[in-house]
This record gives structure tokens, sequence and C-alpha cells, in this order.
């Protein structure tokens, strides 16, 4: 039975090794934080409608790419309302 060693690899041990890797992306972390989420319930409307849709569509409720085979028919959709826009 042979063991498996793993390669040789430098652990760096220093205690605040990463600090300037976090403070590289603290800045954009501090700006993207409240922008999560949806804050309006209009803005939560449209998102649920437009799953709605795209469920709807994949589950073949409209006339829209019904020769399209199952996986492919919401990408197909949207092509074809894209030229209709």
């Amino acid at each position: 039975m042979a063991l498996c060693v793993p390669p040789a690899a430098w652990h760096r041990t220093d205690r605040y090794a990463n600090d300037r890797i976090e403070a590289d992306h603290g800045r954009l972390q501090a700006r993207l934080g409240p922008m999560r989420g949806l804050k309006q319930d209009r803005s939560a409307r449209v998102v649920i409608a437009g799953q709605a849709f795209a469920q709807n569509v994949g589950r073949g409720h409209y006339e829209l790419a019904v020769e399209a085979p199952v996986h492919l028919r919401l990408a197909v959709a949207f092509d074809e309302l894209a030229v209709a826009v």
C-alpha cells in the first residue's frame, strides 16, 4: 500500500497575512452592501413577474417557441421576442 503524499506547499502563517487582500475589496463591499436586496415593492413585483413569465414560457403556456425542444424553449422564445420588439 503506497502512501499518497501531497506536493509541497508554502503555507504563510503570519497573523495578518491576508489583510492586504481584505482591504483591497473593502471599499467595494461597503458600496455594495446597501444595494443588496429589493428595496421597493415595485422592484419585487417586476422580478417576480419576470420569473413567472420565464417559467410559463418554459412550460409552454404561450405560443412562443412551441416547436423548440423543452430544454431550449426559453432561449428560443427570447430570440423570438427580441425580433418582435
